[in-house]
């Protein structure tokens, strides 16, 4: 098992660095390991294993909350949000960078993933305020910190994967992640509104000013969106339907709200439908090549070794959590989430359970970390997502520098809830059942 392993590792690498997509590479790799060590017989087991782990019930509700995104997108909901902050906070300094975390953590509640948010604020906050002189780094940095939080506001993609691997509640997890996405969000806010007050020219306020009729106005754009949210979450939280039930309704009442916005047509649903299934499919080829991976892994004895290593180690059960965030925090740089979790879930979730941690806990601190994953050089998702839609002025040093103390940020809070369980249990312990 040995060198096997050291193989196997460095097989990985390799196919990442020459540009294998992260689950072909996973599959292909557990592939070629169990014909090798069992002959063709060996791949029966794995492939069914591996179908009973992506045909699971649960995973429903992935390409559910992605086509309720990719309507409520399509129904315009982006351009009047910003028109909101625009009214409402544009006279304030550093006003359109804290309404751009804002939307962001809105568009986290919609989406799930954290690439709907980046961009397209990329396309419509970026513009609007490299146009009002807001400083580069504080534009760049707020709206990728502001959209790595589409992970851990509920509903999320990553917690739905976790849930599956740690057999918790997704309910549950979906609420654990409420107050800690808050958290994130206001730490976010304070540092623009703090650098902003201390210097005006990181990010001035707009001359415009509007009424309070011509603000109120601007709300009616996003009264049924968000009280879609509101009722999907609210379902979950009451215990009223499953997450996949939820999700199946947010998805029926975010196309009524393109036909009620009149934004619905045959392109746009043919457009909300292809990236579904895009994106859905990229999210299932890395279950699929994570799971026969881990597999493989558990067939040569990986898992016990590692396990039964970390839990023989003679220091404290604190020290071996603050390891396996670091491990996750390095892995982020160079792995998207979803491929993280069904790699080393199945590894390290019977350490955490065995160790006595919870593991709602433990599933919400994992999504942190990879909110800094998200942002982190030099494979950080949103670096490259928001280089693809910015002017050509916008170079990787300047978005690698935006993101600093951003991540800082995110350590905080990712220590302040370590610190305080209560951060993300406290919700779902009032969860009805």
């Amino acid at each position: 098992m040995d060198w096997t392993i050291y193989i196997v590792s460095a097989a990985f690498f390799i196919l990442l660095i020459i540009g294998v997509p992260v689950g072909f590479a996973l599959t292909g790799i557990a592939m070629l390991g169990t014909i090798f060590a069992w002959g063709f017989s060996g791949l029966y087991q794995v492939v069914s294993t591996t179908y009973s782990d992506a045909t699971s019930f649960i995973l429903i509700a992935i390409p559910l909350f992605i086509l309720m995104a990719n309507f409520l997108e399509r129904s315009g909901l982006a351009d009047d949000l910003y028109e909101i902050i625009y009214r409402w906070s544009g006279g304030l300094k550093g006003g359109l960078a804290i309404g751009t975390v804002v939307i962001c953590a809105i568009f986290g509640a919609m989406s799930g993933v954290s690439s709907v948010a980046t961009v397209t604020m990329g396309m419509i906050a970026l513009p609007a305020m490299f146009k009002r002189d807001y400083n580069k780094d504080m534009v760049l940095g707020s709206i990728m910190a502001g959209g790595a939080l589409g992970i851990l506001i509920p509903p999320s993609i990553i917690m739905i994967i976790y849930a599956g691997i740690a057999e918790v509640s997704v309910g549950k997890l979906f609420m654990a992640g409420v107050m800690p996405g808050i958290l994130l969000s206001l730490l976010f806010i304070g540092y623009i509104g703090v650098r902003c007050f201390l210097n005006p020219q990181m990010g001035p306020p707009v001359s415009e000013k509007y009424t309070l009729k011509e603000k109120l106005q601007s709300l009616k754009g996003i009264i049924l969106p968000i009280f879609l949210v509101l009722f999907v979450l609210g379902s979950i939280y009451k215990g009223i339907a499953t997450p996949t039930e939820a999700a199946g309704i947010g998805a029926f009442g975010a196309l009524l709200c393109m036909i009620i916005y009149k934004r619905f047509s045959f392109e746009n649903l043919k457009s909300a439908l292809l990236n579904t299934i895009k994106l859905n499919a990229m999210v299932m080829w890395i279950i699929i090549g994570a799971a026969c991976f881990t597999h493989y892994l558990a067939f040569i004895g990986v898992q016990d070794v590692v396990q039964e290593m970390v839990l023989g180690l003679n220091i404290s059960n604190w020290w071996i959590l603050i390891f396996i965030q670091a491990m996750f925090f390095f892995c982020g740089m160079i792995l998207e989430p979803a491929a993280i979790i069904t790699l080393l879930g199945p590894i390290l979730v019977p350490i955490v359970h065995t160790l006595g941690f919870d593991l709602l806990w433990f599933g919400v601190l994992f999504v942190i970390n990879m909110t800094m994953g998200y942002l982190t050089p030099p494979f950080g998702f949103n670096l490259f997502i928001l280089k693809g839609v910015a002017p050509r002025s916008v170079t990787m040093g300047d978005l690698y520098r935006s993101v600093i103390p951003f991540c800082i940020l995110q350590a905080i809070g990712l220590a302040l809830v370590m610190l305080f369980p209560e951060i993300a249990l406290w919700l779902p312990g009032h969860m009805g059942n």
